[in-house]
């Protein structure tokens, strides 16, 4: 053997485990730290239980509870994007027809599909409503998701 070149060996190197075992072996190391031994390990006791050594069960829960929360944001999203109490300002319609509404005192989302259930004549009986207003103001509320009451065609 050369000199000089080896690692120093211990005769006696101490072993711990984090369950609190502890021996003694040779190694090139004067002391060795484990998370798993004989004595804990789930395949010699025949415990059932995770031995996670580098958080990946953490990350996975975390990664879990990470998509419910976006889930649950995105129904909340969802839900106040079609609440009945949203304004009608909100539909992208022509100032003068948004007037016209508020002035006939159609102002939130559920009045508008409360007169739409009454029918389309009901909401171009609104003075300076006409037909291209009521179809932009429909298709706006679809594009919101919204779901139109057919109403009767009168």
């Amino acid at each position: 053997m050369k000199k000089d070149i080896h690692p120093t060996y211990y005769k006696e190197a101490t072993v711990v485990c984090a369950c609190g075992n502890t021996w003694t072996t040779g190694s090139t190391v004067e002391e060795i730290r484990t998370d798993v031994c004989s004595k804990c390990h789930p395949f010699y006791t025949g415990e059932q239980r995770i031995v996670d050594t580098e958080g990946q069960v953490d990350r996975f829960y975390k990664k879990l509870q990470a998509r419910e929360d976006y889930l649950e944001t995105k129904k909340a999203d969802k839900e106040a994007k079609t609440s009945p109490e949203l304004s009608i300002d909100e539909f992208e319609l022509s100032t003068r027809a948004a007037n016209q509404l508020k002035k006939a005192g159609v102002e939130t989302a559920g009045d508008v599909l409360e007169k739409l259930a009454e029918g389309d004549e009901a909401m171009l009986a609104i003075d300076g409503f006409g037909r291209k207003s009521l179809a932009d103001l429909k298709r706006s509320m679809k594009r919101q998701g919204y779901t139109l009451p057919e109403g009767e065609a009168a």
